[in-house]
């Protein structure tokens, strides 16, 4: 099948089939066997605890093998030992040396896990909604009063996974802690019960990697509902960076769009949310014809990227590519905060630099990439931007802001917080005035005795979703 475009035609000979890379089969990767077994071993531990799959479009495209170890886009995809704390490294290194069984080295792995906060900011506890009857929809997310979040059971995997990613508890086989939901039928119901949701993110995983026909099911369930309170649908998605072809070659590429192309004539806003760390995945002839093809069909692509560590943590980079999304013809929306989850201890940059590199990055674009926000900590109590540094009086302090809240009333309230270089996350920071921060006890009052006096989960501290 060849796909006839305005600039490209895209044919089998220059689109290849995706092939996977996991830790079953990461050692056949040519410039993997060119490193050390000491290497690859240590990436095997942390492959045993975090998840871990590449692409050949990755490999072979996006990574500059003379760079490694410190190319972006290979610390982006491959287990890098830093990822685990030291503790963790060696229990696990331990117990793959001793020779143990799968199944010890799964309940070692797990062990790891449980320490790692699998679900920030109350995910399991306070965001899963009901329908009145009182059934729960475990594939739902109901944070913010607009937004509802939908978890496909067919979506809980992705093209390549992102070594940073908060959402790794839905990659690692822990079924308690996946977040998925077959019935499209309970969303319309849950939609019907809310009038006050407008907007729809479909989220995984990836929903992009789901064929069209399959998600069709999801969306045409939406469509044919004809609910007047469904403005928008937003799907959530790396396939642009990471799998590009999904919109060019592959067998459903035209079933997609065609699918998208139903949403925009129906009348209801397509918004793709884009994810892209680093300008190395704009580079490609292949994702700049399938963001052009996305484009044609009245979806509107929309870019987010937490600031990271060894990856983006330079604002001529954020500037960069802020630059080309535009070109593009992409909407840069949200520089985050990486999530208190995983490794963050490794990808995470304390709040007053992320706010540098922000600013930095920020003044060097024209007005047309000032459309993004940041950097925003998606917490307990809701989307929380960091303003900057400044002086109250004789004091420093950091001041803060909502963009989403739990109580829509918080919102663009802004408070301030004690000067802290080091501080990561909202729960590093203290208030500058008083004993708390002035949601903290309408949040203890939405969840009873479950929340901590700093505004975080007893089971899980900060984090949430997007």
């Amino acid at each position: 099948m060849t796909i006839q475009t305005s600039e490209v035609d895209w044919t089998e000979t220059t689109s290849p089939s995706i092939k996977s890379h996991t830790l079953q089969n990461f050692r056949d990767i040519s410039q993997i066997q060119e490193m050390s077994e000491e290497k690859q071993f240590e990436m095997e531990v942390i492959g045993n605890v975090l998840p871990f799959k590449a692409n050949n479009y990755v490999v072979e495209q996006l990574i500059d093998w003379s760079n490694v170890p410190n190319d972006s886009m290979y610390v982006l995809t491959f287990p890098q030992k830093e990822m685990l704390l030291p503790h963790h490294y060696d229990e696990m290194a331990a117990a793959l040396k001793s020779g143990a069984d799968k199944k010890m080295i799964q309940e070692t792995a797990n062990k790891i896990r449980m320490q790692l906060n699998p679900h920030p900011a109350g995910q399991m506890e306070h965001n899963v909604p009901e329908l009145k009857d009182g059934t729960k929809l475990y594939g739902m997310q109901h944070k913010y009063k607009e937004t509802c979040l939908f978890f496909p059971s067919q979506s809980q995997t992705c093209h390549a996974y992102c070594s940073f990613c908060f959402r790794w508890p839905q990659f690692v086989g822990m079924d308690e802690l996946k977040f998925a939901m077959k019935e499209s039928e309970s969303l319309v119901q849950y939609l019907r019960e809310h009038p006050e949701i407008s907007d729809v993110l479909f989220t995984g995983g990836d929903p992009m990697i789901m064929k069209a026909r399959i998600f069709a099911g999801y969306i045409d369930a939406l469509l044919d509902s004809n609910l007047p309170n469904l403005k928008t649908i937003r799907i959530g998605t790396k396939a642009l960076s990471y799998w590009p072809y999904k919109f060019l070659s592959d067998n459903d590429a035209d079933e997609t769009l065609a699918l998208f192309e139903k949403v925009t004539q129906k009348g209801i806003h397509l918004a793709i949310m884009a994810h892209f760390n680093h300008q190395v995945e704009l580079s490609t002839d292949s994702v700049k014809e399938a963001i052009h093809r996305v484009r044609k069909t009245g979806a509107q692509i929309r870019t987010q990227s937490p600031v990271l560590a060894h990856i983006n943590d330079d604002p001529d980079i954020w500037a960069e590519m802020w630059k080309k999304q535009v070109q593009l013809g992409c909407i840069p929306y949200y520089m985050f905060v990486v999530r208190d989850t995983g490794a963050q201890h490794y990808f995470g940059v304390p709040l007053v630099r992320a706010h540098e590199i922000f600013r930095n990055a920020y003044k060097k674009v024209s007005g047309l990439s000032r459309t993004v926000r940041g950097p925003s900590m998606s917490a307990t109590p809701g989307k929380i931007q960091v303003l900057g540094v400044s002086d109250v009086g004789e004091k420093k302090v950091i001041v803060l802001r909502f963009l989403q809240g739990r109580n829509p009333d918080w919102v663009h309230k802004p408070f301030f917080a004690e000067y802290n270089e080091n501080a990561i996350w909202i729960d590093d920071l203290k208030p500058a005035f008083g004993d708390k921060f002035f949601y903290e006890d309408e949040l203890a009052s939405m969840f009873a005795n479950d929340i901590k006096t700093t505004g975080s989960d007893v089971s899980t501290a900060g984090g949430g979703p997007p």
